[in-house]
């Protein structure tokens, strides 16, 4: 038994997680990762999802919904009877997840912080579930398209942006998140913030705002739009514009595309030659 203990898939919390077996039973409260699940053949095993969990659009539409990312409606979840939870570092609160590991047996606890982390999170949830080969195969395309964009970005000049995920405060990402990383990885550096936080908030008059060669805003959390893009590149005189915010935040299969899709946004607003496979 504890050789099978200690080969098992280990979680980001360092919790090694034995084979689910044939029949578990998932919940999960981070949307890219419910995408994930439907990806590996997983879509019949889960139980319950958050409100935010919305790819595949058609199936998980079938999933009953236990509230938000921060506040799931944890009667609910219990109700519902997993077997598995999965949740997130940035995305979940660690109250909520302490409570929830009062009645769930397993709780499998995710931290991706740069791209190419998605390979362990698919190898993680194709272990746990019984899905290597799947995981195995969406590992391959993640590579395939890591590569086009890697041979592209080495050839690009280097860009400072500043992107933004909230405003009232403005609120915008280090360079040691997962977006903060994604960016990078296309050649746009984020300007470096003197908060510690994560996620910080952004006064109107911080050096930020004129270090920037560039300014993104996020179409998530906070829903920005083409107003938003006038407004601010009137009031700083420098580009502006709107990035799709699954391209750069989502784990799972949809950072594939994600990633490739952000490297042609690069390209475009650069003028720099698009990757190509």
């Amino acid at each position: 038994m504890s050789a099978q203990v200690h080969d098992a898939p280990v979680d980001w919390a360092g919790v090694a997680h034995p084979p689910a077996g044939p029949a578990p039973r998932i919940a999960c409260l981070v949307p890219s990762i419910t995408e994930l699940l439907f990806a590996l053949g997983l879509g019949d095993r889960v139980v319950a999802r958050t409100g935010f969990c919305v790819h595949p659009h058609d199936a998980v539409r079938a999933v009953p919904k236990v509230g938000g990312t921060k506040d799931p409606d944890v009667a609910r979840l219990a109700a519902l009877a997993p077997t598995h939870v999965i949740v997130n570092v940035d995305e979940n609160r660690r109250e909520v997840v302490e409570e929830i590991a009062r009645f769930v047996p397993h709780v499998v606890v995710t931290h991706p912080q740069e791209p190419d982390d998605n390979r362990r999170l698919y190898a993680l949830v194709g272990a746990i579930f019984g899905r290597e080969v799947a995981a195995a195969a969406l590992a391959a395309r993640y590579d395939v398209a890591r590569a086009a964009v890697d041979r592209a970005a080495a050839g690009w000049p280097r860009e400072r942006v500043l992107y933004l995920i909230w405003r009232n405060p403005w609120m915008t990402v280090r360079a040691d998140t997962y977006v903060g990383a994604t960016l990078a990885a296309v050649g746009w550096d984020v300007v470096a913030i003197g908060d510690p936080r994560r996620y910080p908030a952004l006064d109107v008059d911080a050096s930020a705002w004129r270090e920037a060669d560039r300014i993104l805003l996020s179409t998530e959390p906070y829903a920005f739009t083409r107003r938003d893009v006038d407004a601010l590149r009137t009031a700083h005189a420098k580009p502006v514009q709107l990035v799709d915010g699954e391209w750069t935040s989502w784990y799972g299969p949809r950072a594939i595309d994600g990633l490739r899709a952000l490297a042609s946004l690069r390209a475009s607003a650069t003028g720099a030659p698009s990757p190509r496979p």
